[in-house]
Protein backbone atom coordinates (compact mmCIF):
# COMPACT_ATOMS: atom_id res chain seq x y z
CA UNK A 1 0.00 0.00 0.00
CA UNK A 2 1.41 3.29 -0.86
CA UNK A 3 1.22 5.38 2.58
CA UNK A 4 2.71 8.76 1.29
CA UNK A 5 0.48 12.07 1.40
CA UNK A 6 -1.02 13.33 -2.05
CA UNK A 7 -1.90 16.71 -2.85
CA UNK A 8 -5.47 16.44 -1.07
CA UNK A 9 -4.69 14.15 2.38
CA UNK A 10 -1.98 13.60 5.14
CA UNK A 11 0.05 9.97 4.90
CA UNK A 12 -2.08 6.89 5.33
CA UNK A 13 -0.91 4.98 8.36
CA UNK A 14 -4.33 3.31 9.96
CA UNK A 15 -7.38 0.82 8.43
CA UNK A 16 -9.30 3.48 8.23
CA UNK A 17 -7.61 5.22 5.27
CA UNK A 18 -9.01 2.32 2.79
CA UNK A 19 -12.29 3.84 3.53
CA UNK A 20 -11.97 7.20 4.09
CA UNK A 21 -9.98 8.06 0.95
CA UNK A 22 -11.71 6.69 -1.90
CA UNK A 23 -14.95 8.00 -0.25
CA UNK A 24 -13.44 11.47 -0.25
CA UNK A 25 -11.88 10.75 -4.01
CA UNK A 26 -15.57 10.05 -4.85
CA UNK A 27 -16.84 13.13 -3.48
CA UNK A 28 -14.47 15.28 -4.73
CA UNK A 29 -14.75 13.98 -7.84
CA UNK A 30 -18.82 13.81 -8.61
CA UNK A 31 -18.63 17.77 -6.96
CA UNK A 32 -16.03 18.53 -9.56
CA UNK A 33 -17.95 16.41 -12.49
CA UNK A 34 -20.95 19.15 -11.87
CA UNK A 35 -19.47 22.42 -10.79
CA UNK A 36 -17.71 21.64 -14.29
CA UNK A 37 -20.96 20.76 -15.79
CA UNK A 38 -23.01 23.75 -14.29
CA UNK A 39 -20.56 26.33 -15.59
CA UNK A 40 -20.76 25.06 -19.04
CA UNK A 41 -24.23 24.90 -19.28
CA UNK A 42 -24.26 28.64 -17.75
CA UNK A 43 -22.20 29.72 -20.52
CA UNK A 44 -23.72 28.22 -22.88
CA UNK A 45 -27.17 28.77 -22.79
CA UNK A 46 -26.04 32.77 -21.71
CA UNK A 47 -25.10 33.05 -25.14
CA UNK A 48 -27.95 30.24 -26.64
CA UNK A 49 -30.70 32.68 -25.23
CA UNK A 50 -29.20 36.22 -24.87
CA UNK A 51 -31.76 38.54 -26.13
CA UNK A 52 -31.01 39.98 -29.73
CA UNK A 53 -34.17 42.10 -30.57
CA UNK A 54 -35.68 44.85 -27.98
CA UNK A 55 -39.19 43.46 -28.80
CA UNK A 56 -38.30 39.79 -27.58
CA UNK A 57 -39.87 38.28 -24.67
CA UNK A 58 -38.20 36.76 -22.26
CA UNK A 59 -39.99 33.61 -21.87
CA UNK A 60 -41.32 33.32 -25.36
CA UNK A 61 -38.35 30.47 -25.96
CA UNK A 62 -39.33 28.26 -22.87
CA UNK A 63 -40.81 25.10 -23.11
CA UNK A 64 -41.71 22.43 -20.52
CA UNK A 65 -40.05 19.39 -20.91
CA UNK A 66 -40.86 16.43 -18.82
CA UNK A 67 -38.03 14.06 -19.33
CA UNK A 68 -35.98 16.69 -18.41
CA UNK A 69 -37.75 17.48 -15.24
CA UNK A 70 -37.52 13.92 -14.52
CA UNK A 71 -33.54 13.50 -14.93
CA UNK A 72 -32.73 16.88 -12.74
CA UNK A 73 -34.59 15.41 -9.90
CA UNK A 74 -34.29 11.61 -10.13
CA UNK A 75 -30.30 11.64 -11.25
CA UNK A 76 -29.24 13.59 -8.38
CA UNK A 77 -31.29 11.80 -5.76
CA UNK A 78 -29.91 8.55 -6.84
CA UNK A 79 -26.21 9.77 -6.75
CA UNK A 80 -26.79 11.55 -2.88
CA UNK A 81 -28.54 8.15 -1.54
CA UNK A 82 -25.23 6.67 -2.57
CA UNK A 83 -23.08 8.90 -0.97
CA UNK A 84 -25.28 8.46 1.98
CA UNK A 85 -24.95 5.25 2.31
CA UNK A 86 -21.21 5.09 1.70
CA UNK A 87 -20.88 8.06 4.22
CA UNK A 88 -23.33 6.01 6.93
CA UNK A 89 -21.30 2.67 6.25
CA UNK A 90 -17.58 4.28 6.83
CA UNK A 91 -19.45 6.25 9.77
CA UNK A 92 -20.53 2.87 11.63
CA UNK A 93 -17.37 1.18 10.81
CA UNK A 94 -15.35 3.97 12.71
CA UNK A 95 -17.93 4.17 15.40
CA UNK A 96 -17.88 0.64 16.83
CA UNK A 97 -13.77 -0.69 18.29
CA UNK A 98 -13.73 -4.44 17.00
CA UNK A 99 -13.78 -6.90 20.29
CA UNK A 100 -10.36 -7.73 21.70
CA UNK A 101 -9.71 -3.64 22.10
CA UNK A 102 -7.24 -1.69 24.60
CA UNK A 103 -8.67 1.25 25.81
CA UNK A 104 -7.11 4.62 26.64
CA UNK A 105 -8.57 7.27 28.67
CA UNK A 106 -8.31 11.09 27.10
CA UNK A 107 -8.45 14.08 28.83
CA UNK A 108 -8.04 17.35 26.87
CA UNK A 109 -7.52 20.86 28.83
CA UNK A 110 -6.31 24.25 27.88
CA UNK A 111 -4.11 23.36 26.19
CA UNK A 112 -2.90 20.43 26.65
CA UNK A 113 -3.87 16.22 26.26
CA UNK A 114 -3.13 13.82 28.95
CA UNK A 115 -3.68 9.82 28.14
CA UNK A 116 -4.08 7.16 31.12
CA UNK A 117 -3.29 3.50 30.58
CA UNK A 118 -5.64 1.03 32.43
CA UNK A 119 -1.99 -0.02 33.93
CA UNK A 120 -1.82 3.54 35.62
CA UNK A 121 0.52 5.05 33.50
CA UNK A 122 0.52 8.77 32.63
CA UNK A 123 1.31 10.21 29.32
CA UNK A 124 1.23 13.39 26.83
CA UNK A 125 1.85 11.28 24.44
CA UNK A 126 -0.27 8.43 23.25
CA UNK A 127 2.08 5.46 23.14
CA UNK A 128 0.30 2.46 21.31
CA UNK A 129 1.52 -0.73 19.32
CA UNK A 130 1.10 -1.54 16.34
CA UNK A 131 -1.81 -3.47 14.21
CA UNK A 132 -3.82 -3.38 17.63
CA UNK A 133 -7.19 -1.59 18.22
CA UNK A 134 -7.23 1.12 20.33
CA UNK A 135 -10.13 2.81 21.80
CA UNK A 136 -9.58 6.13 23.32
CA UNK A 137 -12.36 6.99 25.71
CA UNK A 138 -12.56 10.50 25.69
CA UNK A 139 -13.41 13.78 27.61
CA UNK A 140 -12.76 17.81 28.77
CA UNK A 141 -11.89 18.93 31.93
CA UNK A 142 -13.00 22.90 30.83
CA UNK A 143 -14.44 23.47 27.55
CA UNK A 144 -15.30 21.86 23.93
CA UNK A 145 -11.93 20.33 22.35
CA UNK A 146 -11.22 18.14 19.14
CA UNK A 147 -8.54 15.36 18.85
CA UNK A 148 -7.80 14.72 15.27
CA UNK A 149 -4.99 12.21 13.77
CA UNK A 150 -4.93 13.16 10.10
CA UNK A 151 -2.72 10.34 9.16
CA UNK A 152 -5.29 7.47 10.90
CA UNK A 153 -8.56 9.87 9.67
CA UNK A 154 -9.96 9.91 13.23
CA UNK A 155 -11.22 12.53 14.51
CA UNK A 156 -14.17 13.39 17.41
CA UNK A 157 -15.01 16.14 19.39
CA UNK A 158 -14.33 15.96 23.11
CA UNK A 159 -16.49 17.87 25.66
CA UNK A 160 -16.96 18.73 29.23
CA UNK A 161 -18.74 16.46 31.23
CA UNK A 162 -19.68 13.93 28.85
CA UNK A 163 -17.15 10.94 27.80
CA UNK A 164 -17.03 10.24 23.86
CA UNK A 165 -15.13 7.70 22.09
CA UNK A 166 -13.78 6.77 18.94
CA UNK A 167 -11.17 4.03 17.92
CA UNK A 168 -8.50 2.94 15.17
CA UNK A 169 -5.66 0.41 14.64
CA UNK A 170 -2.44 1.77 13.51
CA UNK A 171 -0.88 -0.07 10.47
CA UNK A 172 2.68 1.25 10.36
CA UNK A 173 5.35 2.15 13.42
CA UNK A 174 6.10 5.59 13.87
CA UNK A 175 4.94 9.01 15.09
CA UNK A 176 2.31 10.81 14.11
CA UNK A 177 0.94 14.57 14.41
CA UNK A 178 -2.02 14.88 17.01
CA UNK A 179 -4.15 18.29 16.53
CA UNK A 180 -7.04 19.95 18.50
CA UNK A 181 -9.05 21.56 15.36
CA UNK A 182 -12.11 23.11 17.84
CA UNK A 183 -11.12 26.49 18.72
CA UNK A 184 -10.91 26.36 22.26
CA UNK A 185 -8.47 29.72 23.65
CA UNK A 186 -5.61 31.67 23.70
CA UNK A 187 -3.00 28.90 23.37
CA UNK A 188 -5.10 27.21 20.82
CA UNK A 189 -2.49 26.63 18.24
CA UNK A 190 -0.27 25.01 20.46
CA UNK A 191 -2.99 22.48 21.25
CA UNK A 192 -0.97 19.61 20.03
CA UNK A 193 1.01 16.24 20.53
CA UNK A 194 1.51 13.01 18.61
CA UNK A 195 0.90 9.35 18.26
CA UNK A 196 3.91 7.39 18.92
CA UNK A 197 3.28 3.56 17.39
CA UNK A 198 5.79 0.97 18.42
CA UNK A 199 5.95 -2.90 17.91
CA UNK A 200 4.07 -5.01 20.68
CA UNK A 201 7.25 -5.87 22.60
CA UNK A 202 8.34 -2.06 22.68
CA UNK A 203 4.96 -0.96 23.88
CA UNK A 204 5.41 -3.26 26.54
CA UNK A 205 8.67 -2.57 27.68
CA UNK A 206 7.19 1.20 27.60
CA UNK A 207 4.20 0.82 29.38
CA UNK A 208 6.15 -1.13 32.50
CA UNK A 209 8.39 1.59 32.98
CA UNK A 210 5.37 4.68 32.23
CA UNK A 211 3.42 3.00 35.13
CA UNK A 212 5.72 4.44 37.76
CA UNK A 213 7.38 7.36 36.01
CA UNK A 214 8.70 8.40 39.97
CA UNK A 215 10.72 5.54 40.02
CA UNK A 216 14.62 6.21 40.49
CA UNK A 217 14.06 9.82 40.50
CA UNK A 218 14.40 12.95 43.10
CA UNK A 219 10.66 14.75 43.41
CA UNK A 220 12.71 17.76 41.58
CA UNK A 221 13.43 15.32 38.86
CA UNK A 222 9.62 13.87 38.97
CA UNK A 223 8.20 17.18 39.00
CA UNK A 224 9.95 18.34 36.13
CA UNK A 225 8.65 15.25 34.32
CA UNK A 226 5.14 15.95 35.73
CA UNK A 227 5.66 19.95 34.46
CA UNK A 228 5.50 18.49 31.20
CA UNK A 229 3.26 15.47 31.11
CA UNK A 230 0.27 16.96 33.02
CA UNK A 231 0.48 19.58 30.20
CA UNK A 232 1.91 23.05 33.26
CA UNK A 233 3.96 24.35 30.81
CA UNK A 234 0.99 24.99 28.48
CA UNK A 235 0.31 28.07 31.48
CA UNK A 236 3.31 28.55 33.39
CA UNK A 237 7.02 29.30 32.07
CA UNK A 238 10.08 28.56 34.08
CA UNK A 239 11.85 30.88 32.73
CA UNK A 240 9.63 33.84 34.23
CA UNK A 241 8.22 35.19 31.28
CA UNK A 242 4.84 35.70 31.27
CA UNK A 243 2.31 33.24 30.64
CA UNK A 244 -1.38 32.61 30.52
CA UNK A 245 -0.14 32.03 34.37
CA UNK A 246 2.00 33.06 36.62
CA UNK A 247 5.84 32.21 36.01
CA UNK A 248 7.06 29.03 38.30
CA UNK A 249 10.57 30.75 38.82
CA UNK A 250 11.49 32.57 42.00
CA UNK A 251 7.42 31.84 42.83
CA UNK A 252 7.81 29.98 46.19
CA UNK A 253 8.47 32.57 48.98
CA UNK A 254 6.80 35.54 46.89
CA UNK A 255 4.58 37.88 47.75
CA UNK A 256 1.25 37.39 45.13
CA UNK A 257 -1.33 40.06 44.92
CA UNK A 258 -4.81 38.17 44.36
CA UNK A 259 -8.65 38.90 44.15
CA UNK A 260 -8.23 37.62 47.86
CA UNK A 261 -5.60 40.05 49.13
CA UNK A 262 -2.11 39.54 49.74
CA UNK A 263 -0.74 35.94 49.50
CA UNK A 264 2.30 34.14 50.62
CA UNK A 265 3.29 31.49 47.89
CA UNK A 266 3.88 28.55 50.40
CA UNK A 267 2.93 24.65 50.38
CA UNK A 268 -0.76 25.51 51.35
CA UNK A 269 -1.34 28.06 49.44
CA UNK A 270 0.61 25.96 45.93
CA UNK A 271 -1.49 22.92 46.58
CA UNK A 272 -4.87 25.13 46.94
CA UNK A 273 -3.87 27.00 43.75
CA UNK A 274 -3.88 23.25 42.10
CA UNK A 275 -7.38 21.74 44.02
CA UNK A 276 -9.46 24.81 43.71
CA UNK A 277 -7.56 27.13 40.97
CA UNK A 278 -10.23 30.19 41.69
CA UNK A 279 -10.08 30.10 45.40
CA UNK A 280 -7.20 33.23 44.81
CA UNK A 281 -6.31 34.07 41.42
CA UNK A 282 -3.36 36.17 40.86
CA UNK A 283 -3.91 40.05 39.82
CA UNK A 284 -3.75 39.96 36.19
CA UNK A 285 -3.84 36.72 35.07
CA UNK A 286 -7.65 35.22 34.01
CA UNK A 287 -9.27 32.48 36.66
CA UNK A 288 -8.77 29.51 33.77
CA UNK A 289 -6.67 26.99 35.20
CA UNK A 290 -8.75 23.44 35.25
CA UNK A 291 -9.08 21.91 38.51
CA UNK A 292 -6.72 19.05 39.64
CA UNK A 293 -8.66 17.90 42.29
CA UNK A 294 -8.97 13.59 42.19
CA UNK A 295 -6.53 14.24 39.33
CA UNK A 296 -3.20 14.79 40.92
CA UNK A 297 -1.90 11.81 43.96
CA UNK A 298 -0.56 13.21 46.41
CA UNK A 299 2.87 12.13 46.05
CA UNK A 300 2.47 14.11 42.48
CA UNK A 301 1.37 17.31 44.53
CA UNK A 302 4.48 16.69 46.63
CA UNK A 303 6.66 16.63 43.59
CA UNK A 304 5.41 19.44 41.70
CA UNK A 305 5.75 21.43 44.67
CA UNK A 306 9.89 20.36 44.84
CA UNK A 307 9.89 21.42 41.37
CA UNK A 308 8.49 25.16 42.44
CA UNK A 309 10.65 25.34 45.42
CA UNK A 310 13.51 24.64 42.92
CA UNK A 311 12.85 27.37 40.17
CA UNK A 312 14.82 30.11 42.00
Amino acid sequence: MDNAKTFWLPEKASTFTSIVDPAFDLYLWISVFFFGLIVILITVFTFKYLRRRPDQLATAQITHNLTLELSWTIIPLIIVMALFFVGMKGFLHMRVAPSGYMQVNVKGQKWSWSFEYPAGAVNDTLVVPVNTPVKLAMTSRDVIHSFFIPAFRAKADVLPNRWNAIWFQATRTGVFPVECTQYCGTNHSYMWTAVKVVEPDVYQEWLANASDPGKGKTPEQFGALLYQKRGCNACHSIDGSKGVGPSWKGLYGRQETTNMGMVMVDEAYLKESMMVPTAKVVTGFQPVMPVFQGVLSDREIAALMAYIKSLK
